[in-house]
């Protein structure tokens, strides 16, 4: 008996997925597709039939993703990145020139690795200048055109809006014991710091005693001096070390979230530097 070969989903239908939900509207991701609203959500009724389930609901005045929607738009960002990736390789496309990346230092040891990779795969003739650093010096950066992109921690005195949102965490030893007759020892970066803002603020709103144990001007310092049980410190999950863990403590204020920027010197880019930013919205959604 001859088996059934399997579907295959389409990758246009699958973009028009993507587009839409990163564009917050189906009628703005048909805009950018150069195809018509109606034919859009023709593409995305064929994807739901091929699936077997709904993969999109009403959410107020848009629509919003099922369970089963989240899980295929993760593998829809993974299939067109690889198909992209193919298509660029095989036919021979070869951007040439020079572009300078810049990522915060939980960006920098945990994400720098995959980007450089992919986008080397992808252009190998292009030469990559990359620079981690904390988020002033990248802002700075950015705004003296020293630097075509950067990836930071958002916060309002910067333009755009954030590209995704992250819940800050209290961070320690999992073997730390707390005294809880003693303040509340802290491992932070030095002033200024967004995270050591939300970590003081949430603290001293909820009237918990804290001293700082140990200050670092690198995120290397901090996970050391967490690593060895001088305290606790605030960060998201993105670099996390495997041996440190998020607490779940009741007696502990809960914290903000916290946005991630993409930062843009030019708003005409050279193609080089629109495909860095594609890749960078793709590595971070997959992060996520």
């Amino acid at each position: 008996m001859t088996e059934k070969s399997p579907l295959a989903l389409d990758l246009d239908a699958l973009r028009s997925l993507v587009f839409g939900i990163d564009s917050g509207s189906f009628a703005l991701a048909a805009q950018r597709l150069y195809r018509s609203t109606s034919a859009v959500s023709a593409q995305l009724k064929k994807l739901e039939q091929q699936c077997g389930t709904p993969l999109l609901e009403k959410r107020g005045r848009g629509l919003g993703l099922t369970p089963s929607g989240e899980v295929l738009l993760s593998y829809a960002r993974r299939l067109l990145a690889l198909n992209d990736e193919a298509l660029r390789t095989i036919t021979g496309e070869r951007l040439q020139g020079e572009v300078h990346l810049g990522m915060q230092e939980d960006f920098g040891e945990s994400l720098m690795p995959e980007v450089l990779g992919r986008f080397n795969r992808q252009h190998p003739g292009l030469r990559i200048t990359a620079r981690v650093d904390r988020n002033q010096p990248l802002v700075d950066g950015v705004r003296r055109g020293e630097l075509d992109l950067a990836l930071a921690w958002h916060h309002q005195a910067l333009p755009n809006p954030p590209i995704a949102q992250l819940p800050l965490r209290w961070i320690a030893l999992p073997s730390l014991i707390l005294d809880q007759s003693e303040p509340l020892p802290l491992v932070l970066f030095e002033a200024p710091c967004l995270m050591r803002n939300a970590a003081l603020e949430a603290l001293n709103h909820a009237g918990i005693p804290w001293r700082v144990a140990f200050t670092s001007h690198s995120l290397s310092g901090i996970w050391a001096a967490v690593s060895a049980g001088l305290g606790i410190t605030v960060r998201t999950r993105i670099g996390l070390p495997t041996t440190l863990t998020t607490l779940n403590d009741p007696d502990l204020p809960e914290l903000p979230q916290m946005g991630i920027a993409l930062l843009e010197s030019s708003s005409s880019p050279s193609d080089a530097v629109a495909h860095l930013r594609h890749l960078l919205h793709t590595v971070i959604k997959d992060a996520l």
